[in-house]
């Protein structure tokens, strides 16, 4: 950012739409508004705007259902707004970023922060359907991760 540049504003809603959340990963909502604002600062220099949904795995496979056509949860959904500056919402389902936390040997806090900031860059256009594209975006998230103080979540296997 030049010297006398305003900075971009980044806000960022978040609701625990399960109670679980509190009990299963106190600071969950601190921390995914810290991810979401950490990724937009990386992606984009102009105010931006997202709304973050801790939920369960009933409420994102039933997203995952009528949105994706895929009758089964999943650790976290983007919806894009098409518009500027409500970028979109990003959804996390609880016991699938649990239970992929544990299999992989990560912090649950650490996993819950790569997922948000994984979503967010979807809302901000980024994917990885192509090899070259999945590079890019995981590269992204690595720098976002690593000023947050969390771990290379591909490290494993490179």
């Amino acid at each position: 950012m030049s010297p006398g540049r305003p900075r971009a504003t980044a806000t960022v809603a978040v609701a625990e739409l399960s109670g679980r959340w509190k009990r299963s990963l106190p600071g969950a909502s601190r921390l995914a508004r810290r991810a979401a604002k950490a990724a937009l600062a990386a992606a984009t220099g102009e105010p931006a705007q997202v709304s973050l949904a801790l939920a369960d795995d009933a409420a994102v496979r039933v997203l995952n259902r009528d949105y994706r056509g895929k009758d089964k949860p999943t650790n976290v959904l983007s919806f894009e707004s098409g518009e500027r500056p409500f970028l979109g919402d990003v959804v996390l389902a609880l016991e699938t970023v649990l239970s992929e936390a544990k299999d992989q040997g990560k912090r649950p806090a650490d996993h819950l922060t790569h997922l948000v900031v994984h979503g967010v860059l979807h809302l901000l256009g980024h994917d990885h359907e192509t090899t070259r594209d999945a590079k890019r975006m995981e590269r992204m998230e690595v720098e976002v991760l690593a000023g947050l103080g969390v771990p290379d979540p591909y490290e494993a296997r490179r």
